[in-house]
């Protein structure tokens, strides 16, 4: 497999961390900020203080779900659904579009991975085409299993490491602006917008117990959003390994 899936997972964890880069905040600063904001969640808090705060936080989570599409220049649209801890457990689909998905479960040292043949397809392109359909015969829609530092399976259970995912959110720097309070899911929140170039960022922060990351919206040119959400923090991720017609990689290449 060419290590575009594994890539373009990554990219979209990457956009969320598009807010916090080097937007600017045209509106005013410092006490005429602030006198506006006295009340009410955050009390007294800038946006980029509020946006910093809610990354610190986000990045001392043990655990915690990312689901929602962003848009890739090359692959098109991502979208991804993984729930992952930092202990490198993680499950969840990450799909390109119209170029099928991928389905992971990493209990430990064990990647279980299932394509469908559109995925298998998409990645295989330019290969003889029987070595393609061999290998659709072979892995579409059923399990496979791997050792997690195989080659096949390093950037995989790499990228479900919860730490390095959130590495970037730390030691940085956000100047939002503050919006208004809503809710997303049902929980609390308060929305922050800060902007990059032509690419407007949107971020919900939890307003009622620990400030964790919500949402994120990439709203890019037409108005088009591209959301991503942040979920069940600091749950058990589900890591049951398959079960039945599960193929062994290793004892396929061993």
């Amino acid at each position: 497999m060419r290590r575009t899936a594994v890539s373009a997972a990554c990219l979209a964890v990457a956009a969320t961390v598009g807010l916090t880069a080097c937007g600017a905040d045209t509106g005013g600063t410092g006490s005429a900020k602030r006198a506006a904001e006295k009340k009410g969640p955050f009390a007294g808090m800038s946006g980029g203080e509020i946006a910093d705060k809610a990354l610190k936080a986000t990045s001392g989570a043990t655990s915690l779900r990312i689901k929602g599409e962003v848009m890739d220049e090359d692959a098109g649209l991502i979208s991804m659904d993984l729930a992952m801890d930092t202990n490198g457990e993680c499950a969840g689909s990450i799909g390109l579009g119209g170029q099928g998905k991928m389905e992971m479960i990493i209990p430990g040292g064990t990647v279980y991975l299932k394509y469908d043949e559109k995925f298998l397809r998409a990645q295989s392109k330019g290969e003889p085409a029987a070595d393609v359909q061999s290998a659709v015969d072979m892995l579409a829609g059923r399990w496979a299993k791997t050792k997690a530092t195989s080659d096949g399976a390093k950037e995989t259970a790499a990228f479900c490491d919860l730490d390095m995912v959130l590495a970037d959110f730390k030691g940085v720097h956000s100047a939002a602006r503050r919006g208004g309070t809503t809710t997303v899911d049902g929980t609390p929140a308060i929305r922050l917008t800060e902007s990059d170039g032509k690419e407007k960022y949107e971020l919900y922060v939890a307003t009622e117990g620990k400030p964790y990351l919500l949402r994120v919206d990439t709203v890019g040119k037409g108005g088009t959003s591209e959301p991503l959400t942040f979920g069940d923090y600091d749950k058990p991720v589900k890591t049951t390994p398959p079960t039945g017609d599960v193929l062994d990689l290793d004892k396929l290449t061993g």
